[in-house]
């Protein structure tokens, strides 16, 4: 028997968004705000010559500076005032939140509740002015030092450079927070999935131009095209998929009338952690390397360029050290997500258990264990779909756009999007439905 919130569900079109007002300024303004988004990252920065950077960036665009422009949504390309994008934001959050394992006094503000989370938000923002500093800062360097990109070196530009730089990052961070709060879906990841699709037909011209001149084969060029879809088929398949663990409640009596004990599921996603893992790893493997990258496109030498060397995509340290990140952020931010114990507090206040296991403590370590185990499986999915597309980008010479990350940016964030609409649209019928029952009620 179909339950009425399946029904309604299953009955669940976008034709309900022109009578959801609220559904519809949310959406017009996550649309304005990424474009907003979207301009800044053609304003350049005061004091760059653009035909030399333009020159610079191609010899340095399948390393590290690439991966970078990915996520500016080509801002590095342009070298404006978004480059940074929102990166030492998340570089911040990280930094943050593995501080809450070792001081007691993030710990305590983590257990506060909205008060706590306000003030640890506080912290991020604190931090993300620092980084963006320090990297802002090591761009104007690399800048002057990289032939003649800078018309006039010197303080001013580097004190100009750093300024709008930081400026632009910290509008954004603001930016991602309006439109969570304001909009559709997470304000940040979809800032960086907006500068990933905007720059992708560009990518996949430029690759057709390389098709074209004999630079890439057209053998090659349909296994490019193939791989991106069953990639973004199996990145379709495993964020969907769950382990649902039967939730048991027993027989409750309400006056002289005895309930029948009822059943139900607590899903378990596969990949918990969702975009995040790659999203961080990208991040911490750009933060060191940014200095040292635009001090090697200016000739520079010693360990700095040593870094740029051995961080190189292809290279096989920084393949093992991202994927290892994504591991280690897989499991890190599903404990950060998920509480097992609280779960289980939560079912044992209202009477549920899982057969078989004591309520409690057992039920909390059964469900870590079921926990740990599917997250054993999501790393190994996030590690399989971020490294075969790297390794194809750096020995085909394949825009980063079709890496693996991208895709599962772009995929993951489209899903999450459509389902708070969805979310939104269920929830307008359900209004509707109530409101029809009480005229009839009325009528009556």
């Amino acid at each position: 028997m179909v339950s009425a919130a399946e029904q309604l569900a299953a009955n669940l079109n976008f034709g309900a968004l022109a009578k959801s007002e609220e559904l519809k300024k949310r959406i017009w303004f996550t649309i304005g705000a990424l474009l907003v988004y979207r301009v800044g990252t053609y304003i350049p920065l005061p004091g760059i010559d653009p035909a030399a950077w333009e020159q610079i960036f191609r010899s340095q665009a399948g390393g590290i500076l690439g991966m970078f422009n990915m996520f500016s949504g080509g801002g590095i390309n342009r070298m404006a005032i978004f480059a940074l994008n929102i990166m030492p934001y998340i570089s911040a959050s990280i930094i943050i939140q593995l501080m809450t394992t070792v001081s007691p006094r993030l710990e305590a503000l983590k257990k506060e509740g909205e008060s706590g989370r306000k003030v640890m938000n506080q912290y991020t923002r604190y931090l993300t002015v620092v980084l963006a500093t320090f990297q802002a800062y090591g761009i104007a360097i690399g800048l002057e030092g990289a032939g003649n990109a800078v018309t006039e070196p010197g303080w001013f530009f580097r004190i100009s450079t750093t300024i709008s730089l930081t400026g632009g990052t910290m509008f954004l961070m603001w930016l991602g927070e309006q439109i969570t709060a304001r909009g559709i879906g997470n304000g940040i990841s979809l800032i960086i999935m907006a500068g990933i699709v905007a720059e992708l037909p560009s990518a996949i011209a430029g690759m057709l131009e390389l098709g074209r001149q004999g630079a890439l084969s057209t053998a090659l060029i349909l296994v490019i095209i193939l791989m991106s879809v069953v990639v973004i088929a199996f990145i379709v398949f495993m964020e969907r998929a769950q382990r649902r663990l039967l939730i048991q409640y027993p027989k409750r009596q309400v006056g002289n009338r005895m309930f029948e004990g009822q059943s139900s599921h607590l899903p378990l996603k596969l990949n918990t952690a969702g975009v995040i893992p790659p999203i961080f790893a990208s991040s911490l493997l750009l933060l060191p390397t940014t200095v040292a990258s635009f001090n090697a496109s200016g000739g520079g030498s010693g360990w700095l360029t040593t870094v740029t060397a051995l961080l190189g995509h292809g290279q096989p340290l920084f393949l093992i050290l991202y994927i290892t990140l994504i591991i280690f952020f897989a499991f890190f931010y599903t404990a950060i997500v998920f509480n097992p114990t609280e779960t289980a507090d939560n079912l044992k206040k209202h009477g549920g258990f899982v057969p078989g296991i004591r309520p409690g403590e057992r039920t909390a370590e059964y469900i870590d264990y079921v926990l740990t185990r599917i997250t054993v499986v999501g790393a190994i999915y996030l590690a399989i779909v971020c490294l075969i597309p790297e390794i194809l980008i750096s020995y085909a010479a394949v825009p980063f756009y079709f890496g693996g990350t991208s895709l599962l940016i772009v995929v993951s964030v489209t899903m999450d999007t459509v389902a708070q609409v969805q979310g939104y649209l269920l929830a307008h019928q359900y209004e509707g439905l109530i409101k029809r029952s009480k005229l009839r009620g009325r009528q009556r």
